[in-house]
């Protein structure tokens, strides 16, 4: 895999960041690993009650993203994300168990979609969330980006609004040589 993509589906800075992604991945012929990170693991399940929905559907579905990997399937799991984020991030419609039965149906994951509500992937989400905390950590969140030859990972890029096909690249082209580089440390700028 060219870049591990760590992301909780409820993010909508995440999904702005997966799809700059994919821009990329298409125009550089780039594999890229899905991984689950878990904001509700990071806040120690410590969930505001107006988004109790969204987190507990989005904990059903990282136990399936870990199951997609453990299954070599990354390709699904992107494809699973996509059909999400669409639905929810796009058109508006809050995260629930709805939107994930409708995105695990047009994703074509029926096989796959037991382990929603399979608790056993439980430990599979932790560890993944482990390694992405571990690798960028600490005060990060969603999303987390790794790529070969790197010595740690970096929360983000996070990205105002998701760039066009030739931005896209020269972002990625950029912050490349830079994730390599041992002493490169942090970019940052204040939110607008």
């Amino acid at each position: 895999m060219d870049a591990t993509f760590f992301f909780d589906p409820v993010c909508p800075w995440t999904w702005r960041t997966s799809r700059w992604l994919v821009a990329v991945a298409e125009a550089r012929g780039l594999g890229v690993e899905w991984r689950a990170f878990s904001l509700a693991i990071l806040n120690d399940g410590q969930t505001a009650p107006e988004y109790a929905e969204a987190m507990a559907a989005s904990g059903r579905v990282l136990r399936l993203v870990e199951a997609l990997r453990a299954q070599g399937r990354h390709h699904d799991a992107g494809r699973l994300y996509t059909e999400l984020g669409t639905r929810s991030h796009d058109a508006g419609d809050p995260l629930g168990d709805r939107v994930v039965a409708a995105a695990v149906d047009a994703a074509g994951l029926a096989d796959a979609a037991p382990a929603l509500d399979d608790e056993s992937w439980d430990e599979a989400v932790h560890a993944s969330h482990a390694l992405a905390y571990g690798s960028a950590g600490p005060d990060i969140g969603s999303p987390v980006l790794m790529v070969p030859d790197a010595r740690r990972g970096i929360h983000g890029p996070i990205l105002t609004e998701v760039p066009g096909v030739e931005d896209a690249v020269t972002i990625w082209d950029s912050m490349l040589p830079l994730l390599r580089l041992e002493t490169f440390h942090e970019l940052k700028r204040a939110r607008r």
